[in-house]
C-alpha cells in the first residue's frame, strides 16, 4: 500500500492547522502519494497510524538522545531548584557574617570560605542563583513576549508599520548595551531587580523582533497559510493558528541562548555598580566585592565566578542543542 510523506515546504515548521472547514491547511501539512520504502508491506512512518511525525516530536526525539541538552538540561534543573528552594542545599543565612573569619578559607561546614565580610561564600554563592536566574529569565520572557508580537505584526501586514519599526529596531541596536545601561541604571535608585529587567527588555526586543518578522514573511507565504485565506480565514486566525506555531521555533532558539547572555550582562552590570546592589545577593555583586582581594584571598572571586560561568555555558549548550533539533535543514 502507498504511504503518505510529508511535502517539503521549503523547510518551513509543519503547520499546526484549524479546525472545520480549515482542515484543508492540517497539522501534518499537505501530503504526496508515494511508493513506500520498504515495499509492499512496510510499515508506514510516524507511529502505527501511518502520520508523519510533526517537527517539533523530531525534535523532542533528538533531543533526548543528544548529550549535549542532557547534562545542560540536568544543570539548568538544578539551578532552578536552588534558585526556588535554596535553603535544601545551604542552610544557613546569607547575612549572618563575622568579621573575625573575613577572608578564611574553607574550614568544616564552610566549603568555600568567607568573603571579605566574613559573610559565608558558599550560602551567598547559592543564594546569589536566585537572584541571577530570575533577572535572566524574566528579561527573557519579556524580550521574547514583546519582540514576538512586534515581529509578528510587522512581519505580516507589513508596509509602513514595518518600514518603522525596521528603522526604530536600527536605533535600538546602534546603542551599546553596557554604555545604556551605566546611563540609564545610573539614575535609578530601586533595589529591585526590576529596573535591570526592564532595562535588558527595553534593549533585547529589537534582536527578537528581526527573528520574528523574519520568520512570519517566509511562513506567510507557504502554502498551507495561502489555502487557509483562500477559505476565508481572518487575519487574527492565520497568525494565531497557521502562522504564529509555525514560526516561533527561531524565537525559541535565540531567547534560550540570549537567557544566558542575559545572567552575564546582569553581572556585568552589577559589577559595574549600576545593576543590584547591596543587601541584594547576586554573583556579579560578589565577584564585585572579591575583586580588590583576588591576590590574598582568590576563593572569593572564583566561586561566584565559576557559578556563573557554568550557567551562562549551559543555557547556550541548551541554545545550541535545541536549534540543532529545530533547523530543517540539519535533517
Amino acid at each position: 500500500m502507498p504511504e503518505s510523506q510529508p511535502y517539503d515546504n521549503g523547510g518551513a515548521i509543519a503547520p499546526t492547522g484549524a479546525g472545520g472547514a480549515m482542515d484543508l491547511a492540517t497539522s501534518e501539512g499537505v501530503t504526496l502519494e508515494t511508493r513506500p520504502a520498504g515495499g509492499l508491506g512496510a510499515a508506514p512512518p510516524g507511529g502505527p497510524a501511518g502520520r508523519p511525525r510533526s517537527l517539533w516530536s523530531d525534535a523532542w526525539s533528538d533531543l533526548r538522545r543528544n548529550p549535549v541538552f542532557v547534562i545542560s538540561g540536568l544543570v539548568i534543573l538544578f539551578l532552578v531548584v536552588i534558585s526556588l528552594w535554596p535553603a535544601l542545599i545551604a542552610p544557613g543565612n546569607p547575612l549572618d557574617c563575622d568579621l573575625a573569619k573575613a577572608q578564611q578559607g574553607s574550614q568544616p561546614g564552610h566549603p568555600f570560605g568567607f568573603d571579605g565580610q566574613g559573610c559565608d561564600v558558599y550560602t551567598r554563592v547559592v543564594y546569589g542563583a536566585r537572584t541571577s536566574v530570575a533577572v535572566g529569565v524574566c528579561a527573557t520572557l519579556g524580550v521574547a513576549l514583546l519582540g514576538s508580537v512586534l515581529g509578528g505584526l510587522a512581519g505580516y501586514f507589513g508596509g509602513i508599520a514595518d518600514s518603522l519599526l525596521s528603522r526604530l529596531t536600527d536605533v535600538f541596536f546602534a546603542i551599546p548595551v553596557v554604555l545604556g545601561g551605566l546611563v540609564l541604571l545610573s539614575v535609578v535608585t530601586s533595589d529591585t531587580i526590576w529596573p535591570v529587567i526592564g532595562f535588558m527588555v527595553l534593549l533585547g526586543w529589537p534582536q527578537i523582533t528581526r527573528i520574528a518578522r523574519g520568520s512570519v514573511i517566509t511562513v506567510k507565504q507557504n502554502d498551507y497559510v495561502q489555502a487557509a485565506r483562500a477559505l476565508g480565514a481572518s487575519p487574527a486566525r492565520l497568525l494565531l493558528r497557521h502562522i504564529a506555531p509555525n514560526a516561533v521555533a527561531p524565537v525559541i532558539v535565540v531567547a534560550t541562548i540570549a537567557l544566558g547572555t542575559y545572567v552575564a550582562l546582569e553581572a556585568t552590570l552589577s559589577y559595574l555598580g549600576v545593576g543590584l546592589r547591596p543587601p541584594t545577593v547576586s554573583w556579579g555583586i560578589e565577584i564585585s566585592a572579591a575583586s580588590p582581594y583576588i591576590r590574598n584571598a582568590p576563593h572569593m572571586l572564583l566561586w561566584p565566578a565559576g557559578a556563573l560561568a557554568i550557567t551562562v555555558l549551559a543555557f547556550i549548550m541548551l541554545g545550541d542543542a535545541v536549534r540543532d533539533a529545530l533547523d530543517p535543514r540539519l535533517r
